[in-house]
């Protein structure tokens, strides 16, 4: 948590860090107030400028490094990445550690649940009452239709559905968590194959008619699949915590005037 107290200047070992400087790296950190977002921006400026004091304390020169994408680092970023190289250590997440995490949360690893959607839509604004109740009346008319025939799905689709699936009668093809709307989503995962919801289904784009066709339901994931994501997560996770613990005590050796920090679990570090 950081408080800064009437845009007070700060500063970090001797060095301010201006107010220009701090409203510059603002944009770096959305907030919900402007006050937020400057204390926010000035936590980060502190934890950096407390990096480069450290890397000029041990003498860490700046080689030429890469970031994720392989653009080459400016100067300053690359000497705290060879700081945090040569002071950080975390042991790797081994074969042990990786099935035990694992075994713990299986949940976490198993195939979404897929299922074939065919729908037809009854498009209508829900901040129009007459028409999403128009709507509402022809999706019900629609589904006593299809229990009585429900062979004329297609038809029915590329007759009056407003997507532009009705060029597919109405298939959307495989769906699955997160594909598509919650509403929609709620109601298709929950249909075992091959049935017509009994009731239309209201979302912001309109009213729904939605069958579920085939389900290919979720397996458990061998661990040897995902192991090597497992251990990357870990070692991540170690990795950012032992960065906080380290900008902790660095801030804790600093002389910091302007801003209270208590943690380091800033931007740096996520």
């Amino acid at each position: 948590m950081v408080d800064v107290l009437d845009h007070s200047p700060v500063i970090v070992n001797g060095r301010e860090i201006s107010a220009a400087m701090i409203a510059a790296e603002v944009q770096n950190h959305p907030a919900t107030d402007a006050v937020e977002a400057w204390a926010a921006a000035a936590r980060a400026l502190v934890l950096r400028q407390l990096l480069l004091d450290e890397a000029d304390r041990l003498d860490i020169v700046s080689d030429e490094l890469t970031d994720a994408e392989g653009r080459t680092l400016a100067e300053e970023d690359a000497r705290i990445e060879a700081l945090l190289e040569q002071e950080v250590q975390c042991p790797a997440a081994d074969e042990a550690v990786t099935r035990r995490f694992y075994d713990q949360h299986l949940d976490r690893f198993t195939s979404p649940t897929l299922v074939e959607a065919e729908h037809i839509l009854f498009a209508a604004s829900p901040d129009d009452a007459l028409a999403y109740g128009l709507a509402t009346g022809d999706a019900r008319t629609t589904i006593r239709a299809l229990q009585a025939a429900p062979e004329s799905f297609a038809v029915l689709a590329q007759k009056h559905s407003a997507c532009p699936s009705k060029e597919q009668g109405g298939n959307l093809g495989q769906i699955g968590p997160g594909q598509t709307v919650k509403e929609f989503e709620d109601v298709l995962l929950k249909l075992p194959a091959g049935a017509l919801h009994p009731e239309p289904v209201k979302t912001r784009f309109g009213v729904h008619v939605i069958r579920a066709g085939r389900r290919v339901e979720g397996q458990q994931l061998p661990f040897d699949l995902v192991h090597e994501k497992i251990a990357q997560y870990l070692e991540e996770a170690s990795f950012r915590r032992a960065v906080s613990q380290y900008l902790s005590i660095l801030a804790s050796a600093a002389k910091i005037e302007g801003v209270e920090i208590s943690g380091a679990d800033g931007p740096l570090v996520q």
